[in-house]
C-alpha cells in the first residue's frame, strides 16, 4: 500500500494536536524532532518500502530540495523512530505525508509528538494529505475535511498502439511551458521541482503538444515494485490515453504499472481499466484550510500520495 497514512495503520491516528506534546511512560518524553537531511530521509524511504508504500527510487532526491526544512525525523536516545513531512510548496499551500513510526514502537505517543512539532511548519497555509479510509474521522478532528477519494490502479498494462506524433519526450526547452501547464492541475507553482522530476534517473517524461503548446504531460518512474505513473495531466481523455500509451510503451510485458487516480475523474478510471489495470486500495484527499481551486478534470493521475 502507498497511502499517506500515519504510524497508525495498527493504532489510532493522532487526533487533535495540542500545544503540549504528549507525555507517557512509554518514552515520548525523550523524543527530539528536527528537520532531516536528504541522506537521513533515505531511512524513512526504507520504512515506507517496508510498509509496501512502494516509493520511487529517487523520490527523496527530487522532493527534499523543495522544502529542506519540511522533512521531520523523530529520535529517541539518538535513534530514528518516527517521521512526517510537511512540505511548503508556496505561501498558501503545503502537503503532509510520510507519517510513520517504526512498527515496534507504535502506540507509545511518538507519532502524535512528531505530528505536533512538525505541523506548525505549515503556518497558515492550506494543508493537504491523503488518508486511509479508516483514519479520516481522526484527521477530521485535527481540522481536515474530505474532498474526494483516490484509488491506486495497478497491474500489467496493455497498450492501444503507438502514440501520436504530438506526444514527444520532454526536453529542457519544454520546462517553462510544462510548469505553466502544471499550475492548472497542482495547487502551487513547482517549476524547480519539475526540473528535477522530469529528468531524474529512472524517470521518463512525455508531453503532448497541440499548436506548439502542452495539452498534457506525464511521468513514469521506477519504483521498488514496478513503475509508477505520476503525474498524468491532460486536457481530454483522449490526450490522457495518448500520454499513458507513450509512457508504458517501452516497458516489458511483465512490468507492473501503478497510478493513483482521483475517483471523481471517471474518464481516468475508464482509461486505467481499459489498459488492464485493477483497482487496489483507496485513500481520501483531505484539506485543512481552503481547498485549492485547481482543475480536477485534468488530473488523470496524481504525482505522489506521499508528497502531493
Amino acid at each position: 500500500m502507498d497511502p499517506l497514512a500515519d504510524d497508525t495503520r495498527q493504532q489510532p491516528s493522532p487526533g487533535v494536536p495540542s500545544a503540549a506534546a504528549p507525555r507517557d511512560a512509554a518514552g515520548a518524553d525523550g523524543l527530539v524532532v528536527a528537520a532531516a537531511t536528504s541522506e537521513e530521509w533515505l531511512q524513512v524511504e526504507e520504512w515506507a518500502a517496508e510498509e509496501a508504500w512502494n516509493p520511487g527510487l529517487v523520490d527523496t532526491a527530487c522532493f527534499h530540495p523543495t522544502d529542506p526544512g519540511g522533512f521531520f525525523l523523530g529520535r529517541s536516545e539518538g535513534e530514528a523512530v518516527s517521521a512526517v513531512s510537511v512540505v511548503n510548496y508556496s505561501d498558501t499551500y503545503a502537503f503532509l505525508g510520510y507519517y510513520l513510526v517504526r512498527p515496534a514502537l507504535r502506540g507509545k505517543g511518538l507519532g502524535m509528538a512528531t505530528w505536533q512539532q512538525a505541523l506548525p511548519h505549515a503556518g497558515a497555509r492550506t494543508v493537504g494529505l491523503d488518508a486511509v479510509l479508516a483514519q479520516q474521522e481522526n484527521y477530521a478532528r485535527s481540522g481536515f475535511s474530505p474532498a474526494y477519494h483516490t484509488c491506486r490502479y495497478g497491474g500489467r498494462s496493455t497498450s492501444a498502439g503507438a502514440p501520436p506524433s504530438s506526444v514527444t519526450a520532454v526536453t529542457e526547452d519544454h520546462l517553462d511551458a510544462v510548469a505553466a501547464y502544471d499550475e492548472q492541475c497542482f495547487p502551487a507553482p513547482r517549476r524547480d521541482f519539475l526540473a528535477r522530476w522530469l529528468h531524474a534517473a529512472g524517470h521518463r517524461a512525455r508531453v503532448l503538444l497541440r499548436d506548439g503548446r502542452p495539452a498534457g504531460y506525464g511521468v513514469i518512474r521506477q519504483a521498488r515494485d514496478g513503475h509508477r505513473i505520476g503525474p498524468l495531466f491532460a486536457d481530454t481523455p483522449r490526450d490522457a490515453e495518448a500520454l499513458f500509451d507513450a509512457l508504458v510503451a517501452p516497458l516489458d510485458p511483465d512490468d507492473e504499472v501503478h497510478i493513483d487516480i482521483p475517483l471523481p475523474n471517471t474518464a481516468a478510471v475508464a482509461l486505467a481499466t481499459a489498459r488492464g489495470l485493477a483497482a487496489g486500495f483507496e485513500t481520501v484527499r483531505m484539506y485543512k484550510g481552503t481547498p485549492p481551486g485547481t482543475s480536477g478534470e485534468r488530473v488523470f493521475g496524481v504525482t505522489s500520495l506521499e508528497l502531493g
